[in-house]
């Protein structure tokens, strides 16, 4: 359970390209996540291109780092699984959430930067990708990775004041 309290987000990246078995540990991870009526509405797109990293990059205001990361993983709802509509965000930031722990755990560095529910932002990731509407997909969210070149201190968030006991 430390990832939970040593993760941290990392934006600049070593140029080193990431291991196939350590993104596969990444996806593994994600759909490890629950999800309302186990729907699991995601799909994961990884993308290693660094011409189409650097279109994303200029997807949102927030995305610069995206440009220097080796790795970008997206993950997109699937409208063709999607049971459960109203659930569909809490379930992709689960998922989203057990990508950025388990980057932690194997020692790398990420950061998640919010697409949905930015129709500008879904737009424009969608023309990098291509993703058209047939696919039935809409990107969530966008997380570079990589191996970190930056150290962050990691925050003790934890607040009393924030919790309340009902007994």
């Amino acid at each position: 359970m430390e990832a939970i309290f040593n993760r941290v987000s990392i934006r600049k990246f070593e140029e080193i390209p990431v291991e196939a078995d350590k993104i596969e540990k990444i996806l593994r991870a994600a759909m490890a996540a629950p999800s309302g009526g186990n729907q699991q509405p995601w799909k994961f797109l990884v993308v290693r291109n660094k011409n189409i990293i650097e279109q994303l990059g200029k997807s949102s205001p927030y995305a610069g780092c995206v440009s220097g990361a080796p790795v970008v993983i997206i993950p997109c709802i699937n409208r063709e699984t999607t049971r459960f509509p109203e659930l569909v965000e809490m379930d992709m930031s689960n998922a989203t959430e057990n990508i950025l722990l388990e980057i932690t755990e194997l020692g790398l560095g990420g950061v998640w930067i919010a697409v949905t529910p930015y129709e500008d932002r879904v737009q424009k990731v969608h023309e990098a990708l291509g993703i058209t509407e047939e696919e039935k997909l809409q990107a969530f969210a966008l997380v570079p990775l990589g191996y970190p070149a930056e150290n962050q201190a990691r925050q003790d968030r934890f607040n009393p004041e924030r919790v309340r006991y009902v007994d």
